[in-house]
């Protein structure tokens, strides 16, 4: 199926509209280099922190979940109140 005059024109258009975007983020503060190796300081991951980070995480998912079962029966007993008095 031949592509109508429309949609090559939609085409010509798009391709003309994507530059190469990389010539906008060569000049930033953090410079553009690519022979320059990042470098990362990470701690030590010894079997306590590993632990401590596993129940920080336990604890923000608890929380979470908590926080969202209340609202959940927060909007539905509104909700429900609402239809009920209708």
């Amino acid at each position: 199926m031949p592509l109508g005059e429309s949609m090559i024109s939609t085409v010509k258009s798009n391709k003309s509209i994507m530059l190469d975007k990389s010539k906008l983020f060569r000049k930033t503060l953090g410079g553009y280099n690519k022979c320059r190796k990042v470098k990362y300081s990470f701690p030590e991951a010894t079997p306590e922190y590993l632990l401590e980070i596993k129940n920080k995480l336990k604890k923000e998912n608890q929380m979470i979940w908590l926080k969202t079962t209340v609202a959940f029966f927060i909007i539905s007993g509104g909700l429900l109140l609402y239809l009920l008095t209708q």
